[in-house]
């Protein structure tokens, strides 16, 4: 059975989020790292985060190329939005469980579909 991952932000929050009336607490932007790159300064970041008591953050994944031709002008980008895609799936794995309670896509005045606000689990013990 695969890991579903976290829950949804919860709909009061994601209001709050969208009228501006709550501030996320860090941001982390990924654009241009490679994926193992991404997936661990997410973890550090996250795990960084939780230490400091922060319970909401932002992670700017970027939205990915259109699909439309490379800057040459020869190929379709294949790898097109790579790190938005892979973003769930890390979220799935088990190390990223006891970091993570709520993931939902950004409100787009903090960049929409190239970014997801996070809620942090509290540490335990």
């Amino acid at each position: 059975m695969k890991a579903a991952g976290p829950a949804a932000i919860e709909p009061r929050l994601a209001r709050r989020l969208s009228r501006g009336s709550v501030q996320v607490e860090a941001r982390l932007d990924l654009h241009g790292m490679r994926q193992h790159q991404a997936q661990q300064a997410l973890f550090d970041f996250l795990l960084f985060s939780q230490k400091r008591g922060r319970r909401l953050v932002l992670v700017i994944t970027g939205k990915g190329r259109s699909g439309k031709e490379d800057e040459a002008g020869f190929m379709p980008a294949r790898d097109a939005g790579i790190l938005r895609r892979a973003l769930p799936r890390w979220l799935a794995l088990p190390r990223f469980a006891d970091l993570v309670i709520s993931c939902s896509p950004a409100h787009r005045r903090d960049g929409g579909e190239g970014a997801y606000y996070m809620r942090i689990r509290k540490p335990r013990g």
